[in-house]
């Protein structure tokens, strides 16, 4: 497995090891000591599972402290343009975004930390993505910021009038706006 390094503390391109012949492929997409081992030590105790079609906009999504979550996010189907937005202040990146397109292709894989909001973009007619979370989900932690935030200027990789988006993440937030109670 091969780590890449994003600009932004803590949040982590995994490039896996593939091991492809005439049969298909195999890789280990998490093994616990391997990822200790490269310096990712997190007890994940939660996966989720979305199936979106061509367009749709999830995010963007967080919980706040206590029950903020590291994600470990990836492409099982399908293709995805996925967001990260750091929402840590005293962050020397605080307020501004990464992206990647990961698809079940390349089966990158992205570490998300605590005091991040993420959301992704379907790139391709339908993606299922899977990610690990360290924490369970907390309704009454959930948050969120706008998808179209101005502020943010985030580019989904897909054309505006392509976009639809569930009725919650339409009313969010803005940046400027939301809740947060991360500090670096």
């Amino acid at each position: 497995m091969e780590l890449i390094t994003t600009g932004f503390t803590d949040l982590i391109l995994i490039k896996p090891a593939i091991f492809e012949d005439s049969r298909g492929y195999f890789y280990e997409s998490y093994n616990k000591q391997s990822f200790k081992k490269a310096g990712i030590d997190f007890t994940f105790v939660q996966d989720n599972q979305s199936l979106s079609s061509y367009g749709i906009v999830r995010g963007l999504h967080y919980q706040l402290m206590p029950y903020a979550q590291t994600k470990l996010v990836r492409v099982i189907e399908g293709g995805i343009f996925d967001v990260a937005v750091d929402i840590r202040k005293g962050s020397p990146t605080y307020g501004k975004w990464y992206g990647i397109e990961m698809s079940g292709e390349n089966k990158f894989q992205l570490l998300i930390p605590q005091g991040f909001a993420h959301g992704f973009a379907v790139m391709t007619k339908r993606a299922v993505v899977l990610y690990k979370t360290d924490d369970y989900y907390k309704k009454e932690a959930e948050r969120g910021i706008a998808f179209n935030d101005p502020q943010l200027g985030i580019n989904w990789n897909i054309k505006l009038s392509d976009i639809m988006v569930s009725e919650r993440d339409r009313n969010l937030p803005l940046f400027s706006e939301a809740e947060s109670n991360f500090i670096l």
